[in-house]
């Protein structure tokens, strides 16, 4: 089981340092956790992931090229074609395309993805793009029509362990990686290290 810490704005050194699988960067200025700057150096066993919302690909391209990110996580309303022109970019970039799921979601909107994206991300359905604190039914993912792994999101909390085991192991669900976020921090982009450590002792 992967795990993806995602808002990382402080302490970046900090969090790498538990070796989680995957940093989430956002390049979204509307974010409380919208990164600026250059990333530090951190291990390179840890695969950077910048998060876009309806960007234009050249500027995804140049973040991307300048930050060395691996995978583009799109998290808006990024079109099939919008993710092939970006793989025809950089063949190496991986692309995960997010998608929302409320209190029902129409698997059939992952069939236009199906060939142009490396996983799918499923996140809640809230007011913001991502952050929104809280986990949606998972039990929707029963209906997951695909082969194609996908990483699991949305307000994801030291309670949701157990459930997070169950998904994989009872239900046997192509789950590639869990992405935390909001419930690890002190402040949007301030990850709390000690609760962090817990949660990757646990899992």
């Amino acid at each position: 089981m992967k795990v993806k810490v995602c808002g990382m704005k402080y302490k970046v050194k900090e969090v790498a340092a538990l070796q989680p699988d995957y940093l989430g960067f956002i390049f979204y200025e509307k974010s409380l956790r919208n990164f600026e700057g250059k990333i530090p150096e951190i291990p390179s066993s840890i695969q950077k992931v910048g998060v876009f919302v309806n960007e234009e690909i050249e500027k995804v391209i140049e973040i991307t090229q300048k930050q060395s990110v691996a995978v583009v996580q799109l998290h808006g309303e990024e079109s099939p074609n919008y993710c092939k022109r970006l793989a025809e970019y950089n063949r190496n970039l991986k692309i995960w395309k997010v998608f929302s799921v409320g209190e029902a979601f129409n698997f059939n909107e992952l069939i236009r993805y199906e060939k142009v994206v490396s996983k799918f991300l499923f996140d809640t359905k809230g007011k913001n793009k991502g952050g929104n604190g809280v986990p949606f039914n998972w039990g929707i993912l029963k209906k997951y029509p695909s082969q194609k792994q996908f990483i699991l999101s949305g307000g994801i909390g030291l309670e949701e362990v157990d459930a997070i085991k169950k998904l994989t192991t009872e239900k046997k669900l192509p789950v590639h990686a869990i992405d935390i976020n909001s419930k690890f921090e002190d402040q949007p982009g301030l990850k709390n290290i000690t609760k962090l450590k817990q949660f990757f002792n646990e899992l």
